[in-house]
């Protein structure tokens, strides 16, 4: 497949100066002695993207996203390293670069055009869709130092959008203006990746990653850490957010805590006081009664062996069951139907204040639902060293049918309100949800449909 765009060995130094005095005496050395400290903002990176593919590029803030994409679009010079582009390129750097605020929004446009490229007459013939789009009206013949900060990323969006082109280079542009505005940015670059174009996407959205790409890599502090699907990429990337390391098991188990059928464990309810176990030797029972230290998830028919897991393990999620009225760990549900999810957790250390979790996510990856007992403000335990306790999370699967992934997870939060990963485990139980009548769409709001009165 033949490569629209190809970064090879590609690296970024600075020159730092501590002073302006400093940058002077460099500058008039007759024997050039160094007065900077360097800087890489970019070491060694390597990739291609395939044409006609969306290809993502995530990191934190400083990791050397925005500076590799000015070097793509030839707007820096790299260090080191070549970068071969086959196509016409548009870029979406820093929206309204280069607008003159004291020129009207239809000359910036024109002017936008010509730095783009295009002639004056080409870019004629385009000013009504960038005016229609950008949805200023007369407000275009206007100076733009009169337009407001919505006015003018939309007009600055219109114009770069506009531009026919075979790259497409986008830098954090895509959600501008208010959101019905956001939901026309996203068409457009919907528009252009079905066309068949080459689109490089830099996002903070681990979400917007997964959802539009096809494949991605992660940057960290200049350097390249890793590349290929992204949904691996974007697991890896929350890591780094959270600041957690790769689960790991701790070598040394705790004992086994010693628990009698007769006397049940308790449970914390969403929203509730803990309560006792039902009566009935059920499966539910055996789940609250039986205290083990190994991990049973995977005896799960619900669960997913390609989850992502990471913390820090001072505590483990060690099992957890699902329940739907007299069906354990159902792999299949209904729309509307009302489910327990049930974590068992054993604590390896002490916890001041436990976070309890889950996340639901469509197969494509994206975010349909999320909650925890903090945003709830569900008053729980400070569980000690050895402690396995059950928590309860009730919710209604009002989703439409597809296959979804539920991420279960318990966190900490510290005296400086800190929240820190003990277990967190991504896409852990795989759910298939059918529809008992028909819609659209990603959830089911179970609309009532009634002719209600005739003249």
């Amino acid at each position: 497949m033949t490569a629209s765009i190809r970064v090879e060995h590609i690296s970024k130094k600075y020159r730092i100066f501590d002073s302006f005095q400093k940058r002077v005496w460099e500058f008039l050395s007759p024997f050039r002695k160094p007065y900077h400290h360097p800087f890489w903002a970019l070491q060694d990176i390597s990739f291609e993207v395939p044409q006609g593919q969306t290809f993502g590029i995530i990191g934190r803030n400083g990791s050397g996203k925005s500076t590799l994409l000015q070097i793509i679009a030839g707007v820096l010079q790299p260090t080191s390293g070549v970068v071969t582009l086959d196509g016409k390129v548009s870029a979406l750097l820093e929206l309204g670069a280069g607008f003159n605020p004291h020129f009207t929004g239809r000359d910036n446009v024109l002017i936008n055009g010509v730095i783009q490229g295009l002639n004056r007459e080409e870019m004629e013939a385009r000013l009504p869709q960038i005016i229609e789009f950008s949805e200023l009206g007369d407000f275009v013949d206007q100076p733009v130092w009169t337009y407001s900060s919505g006015m003018y990323v939309r007009l600055a969006f219109a114009a770069a959008i506009h531009v026919d082109a075979d790259i497409l280079i986008v830098d954090e542009a895509l959600a501008v203006g208010d959101s019905r505005f956001q939901r026309k940015c996203y068409q457009k670059f919907e528009q252009f990746r079905d066309a068949g174009k080459t689109i490089l996407l830099v996002t903070h959205d681990a979400g917007a990653v997964v959802s539009h790409c096809d494949q991605a890599i992660l940057l960290d502090n200049g350097h390249l850490l890793d590349k290929g699907k992204p949904k691996d990429i974007a697991n890896q990337y929350i890591e780094i957010l959270s600041g957690a390391v790769p689960h790991k098991r701790l070598p040394a188990p705790i004992p086994e805590v010693a628990s009698s059928p007769t006397e049940p464990a308790e449970f914390a309810h969403v929203g509730e006081k803990p309560i006792e176990t039902p009566d009935a030797a059920t499966p539910l029972l055996h789940f609250l009664n039986e205290a083990h230290t190994d991990d049973r998830c995977a005896q799960r028919k619900t669960y997913n062996s390609n989850e992502h897991r990471y913390g820090n393990q001072q505590a483990e999620i060690i099992d957890y069951l699902i329940v739907h009225d007299d069906d354990y760990d159902p792999a299949s549900l209904s729309t509307h139907d009302e489910v327990d999810i049930y974590l068992k957790v054993l604590f390896h250390q002490a916890v001041r204040k436990p976070i309890y979790g889950l996340t639901i996510k469509r197969v494509d990856g994206v975010e349909v639902y999320g909650n925890n007992s903090l945003y709830e403000e569900i008053s729980v335990q400070s569980p000690e060293p050895g402690t396995t306790l059950v928590f309860k999370i009730s919710v209604k699967l009002s989703l439409t049918q597809n296959n979804y992934f539920m991420s279960l997870g318990i966190a900490n939060q510290e005296e400086d309100l800190e929240i820190v990963p003990l277990d967190r485990r991504y896409d852990l139980v795989h759910l298939q949800v059918h529809q008992r009548n028909r819609c659209f769409g990603i959830v089911d709001f179970d609309a009532n449909f009634r002719e209600f009165h005739i003249l």
